[in-house]
């Protein structure tokens, strides 16, 4: 009997499948194909055109980068709660959507100004956009319905099809007609998205699915303005402020301030953030039970292996794509913008393959635990970084390597990505106290923003100062190369590091696999 209420649906279906999937898939497509087709020109865009006079370019780029990432990703538990307590996913999903569309609109206004209240605007609608249409997917789906697994499969396809395309469309539009007419494209496409969202709405197809948790929350009054209306106020005048932290890119402390080095406003922020989450975890693990513990530490453990990776892998929208533009042949191939697309490929070819090698090794009882794949994601993160760094063997009298060690990096290192990203979210639900699973998925989300930190810091150590805006070649290719295998050794080492230490991870972990 409670099977057939698991299988039983009443809402439209599609391919077996509720048919407001669909309508998310396109929605969240075209939302990824806007944020990755900015996202693809943007640190060209910083070193060639808004910092293009400055010797330090790299550095300011690497900081404005650095700070948008990590603002882009921390948005999202702020715009997650308040989506949960007031505005529900439905209006939380238009509000984002307008304020990222805002974002790339501005973006194509060529004035610097412009450019900091763009970031801003897209870090804010982020924020609401982001948690929710992951939630929403979840939500077409009954407790124990198992169709669940393979509808986020289908969902998470869209992303990386988004993923994939905008780097190539975007890119070719930004580098061959104009850096503008890439990001108008990408406020086009995000616009899109919400066209999709909408038609879902209009046609009823997702019921009662969305609506806010609380009608009375809801219309409460907040400065005398019911809440539903002061949250799209308050949204939009944080932009500004935003925007600020973005501008102050410049350090505010020294390499000899005590722990901390040089950091900007967005770092220290994000120290203190750090130490706030760090004092409310230890009284956690000090008021839980023995179990709770273990499975507690070992949550940290996997959200801190995927911080480490995440700062590796989010170098191809900086460091990376800054090396295929000085030092990557790529004539007749594709441009330095449009390498960011490779990644999404992998990662549409294999992931179904990869899934099935998991189940079938599940099948066989050999699927290798959690910490064993945390560790050899770790390795081949580092193995493709390798590979980067023994390309300047190959290099040509101009300094140039060939386009084949790039493209086996993002091979090897989006192997990697489905050994780790598919796995650690679930782990963490499963890992959690119930009291503060809420909590833990916010640090999980957090872990990105971290990520990005580290994407700042290696950055700036591979920055290069000329103000030559199309430096290049021999003058580029050691510095990258050595930076490269740096990156390699320590990812290889922590990789390692897990491995050794996995069947400690595994008793921590206890009957979660």
């Amino acid at each position: 009997m409670a099977d057939s209420a698991v299988t039983h649906h009443d809402e439209p279906q599609m391919f077996g499948h509720p048919k407001g999937l669909f309508y998310l898939f396109f929605a969240e497509l075209w939302e990824r194909f806007s944020f990755y087709g900015m996202r693809a020109l943007l640190m060209l865009y910083m070193t060639k055109e808004i910092f293009q006079a400055l010797a330090e370019k790299d550095t300011a780029a690497a900081a404005v980068y650095a700070s948008y990432g990590s603002l882009v990703y921390a948005s999202t538990v702020i715009g997650g709660r308040i989506s949960d307590k007031i505005l529900g996913m439905r209006s939380s999903i238009f509000l984002g959507g307008i304020l990222m569309s805002l974002g790339h609109f501005v973006l194509a206004i060529e004035n610097d100004i412009a450019f900091f209240l763009a970031l801003a605007f897209i870090v804010v609608g982020n924020g609401f956009f982001k948690p929710n249409i992951s939630t929403f997917v979840g939500s077409l789906y009954k407790d124990g319905d198992r169709r669940k697994d393979s509808g986020f499969t289908i969902f998470y396809m869209g992303i990386n099809i988004g993923g994939f395309a905008a780097p190539l469309i975007c890119g070719w539009l930004g580098e061959t007609y104009g850096w503008h007419y890439g990001f108008g494209l990408a406020g086009i496409g995000m616009l899109t998205g919400l066209a999709f969202f909408w038609s879902g709405i209009k046609n009823n197809i997702f019921g009662d699915k969305g609506l806010p948790p609380n009608e009375e929350v809801n219309n409460k009054l907040l400065l005398g303005v019911p809440q539903k209306k002061m949250i799209p106020i308050l949204s939009f005048l944080a932009a500004p402020i935003i925007a600020y932290l973005l501008y102050a890119y410049k350090s505010v402390t020294t390499k000899d301030t005590m722990l901390i080095g040089e950091k900007n406003l967005v770092g220290i922020l994000f120290i203190v953030i750090g130490l706030i989450i760090l004092g409310y975890m230890i009284k956690v693990l000090m008021d839980a039970t023995v179990d709770e513990r273990k499975k507690l530490i070992m949550a940290i453990l996997i959200t801190f292996f995927m911080t480490l990776f995440w700062g590796f892998h989010e170098l191809s929208g900086s460091v990376i794509t800054l090396f295929a533009d000085r030092n990557v042949a790529l004539d007749g191939i594709m441009n330095a913008s449009q390498t960011n697309s490779l990644n999404s490929l992998v990662i549409v070819v294999l992931s179904i393959p990869v899934s099935l090698l998991w189940a079938y090794l599940s099948k066989k009882n050999l699927n290798p635990r959690t910490p064993y794949k945390f560790g050899m994601g770790l390795i081949l993160a580092g193995v493709s970084f390798y590979v980067l760094s023994i390309s300047g063997a190959s290099a040509d009298e101009n300094g140039m390597v060939p386009f084949t060690y790039l493209f086996v990096m993002y091979f090897i290192i989006s192997i990697g990505e489905l050994f780790m990203s598919p796995v650690g979210l679930s782990k963490i639900t499963d890992l959690s106290p119930k009291k503060i699973v809420a909590f833990m998925m916010g640090i999980w989300f957090l872990s990105s923003a971290y990520a990005f930190q580290i994407v700042g810091f290696i950055s700036k150590q591979l920055a290069i100062e000329s103000t030559d805006v199309n430096v290049g070649g021999l003058d580029t290719l050691e510095v990258y190369t050595n930076g490269f295998g740096l990156i390699a050794t320590y990812s290889i080492g922590a990789g390692l590091v897990v491995l050794v230490f996995s069947p400690l991870m595994k008793k921590l972990m206890g009957n979660v696999h």
